[in-house]
This record gives C-alpha cells, sequence and structure tokens, in this order.
C-alpha cells in the first residue's frame, strides 16, 4: 500500500504548527513582549491576555469549559482592537487563528496598546 498520505498527513500541520509559531512570536514582539514567549505553554495566554489588556485573572478562565470559549472570543477580539483591526478579524483570529495570526504577525499593522 502506498503511504504517500501518511507523509503529506505530518508535513501539512508542522508546516501550519511552524507559520504559526513564528506568525505569534512576531504579534508578540510588536506588542513589546518577548517573542519567545510564543512557544512556552500557558504562559503564551498570559501574554495574550495582556497584550488584549485584560485583567490577568482572565487566565484562570481558560480553565473553565465553555467560559474558556467567551474569553478566547472577547481576548482575540480585544487584540485585533488593539492592533486597529475590526470585531471581524478579531472573530478571525478566534475561528481561523491559524490563517488570521499570520496575516496580522507579517503584515504592518502596529501595536496601539
Amino acid at each position: 500500500m502506498d503511504n504517500g498520505g501518511g507523509i503529506v498527513g505530518m508535513i501539512v500541520p508542522l508546516i501550519i504548527m511552524a507559520v504559526m509559531i513564528a506568525a505569534l512570536w512576531k504579534v508578540f514582539v510588536k506588542a513589546g513582549q518577548p517573542g519567545w514567549a510564543s512557544i512556552v505553554p500557558i504562559y503564551n495566554i498570559v501574554v495574550l491576555v495582556q497584550i488584549s489588556g485584560k485583567p490577568v485573572w482572565w487566565v484562570i478562565l481558560f480553565f473553565i469549559p465553555l467560559a474558556n470559549f467567551v474569553a478566547a472570543i472577547l481576548i482575540s477580539i480585544a487584540i485585533a482592537e488593539r492592533f486597529g483591526k475590526s470585531t471581524g478579524y478579531g472573530l478571525g483570529l478566534a475561528f481561523l487563528g491559524f490563517i488570521f495570526y499570520p496575516m496580522l504577525g507579517f503584515s504592518d499593522a502596529q501595536y496601539q496598546g
């Protein structure tokens, strides 16, 4: 049997992951935060909450079912607004982050925090 789909099925997610790491790194640096923070689990959420301008205690909401979904949407919208983008862009960050974070990170959008 041909196992070519297995290789593609492994490489495509790795490419998406690498692009997302680079994009989040750029977003963090644009917001005046250390880029390496984007690859540290949980701390990257703390930094995203700080970039959004929400209180740091919002990180706790990410550990509560359903509240994490709402918090992620509200934080994404706030991040978009901090970069001069619309609420629709923030919804894109929340639901299609693998598309919108690279657009934000590699664009000329500046942090207006």
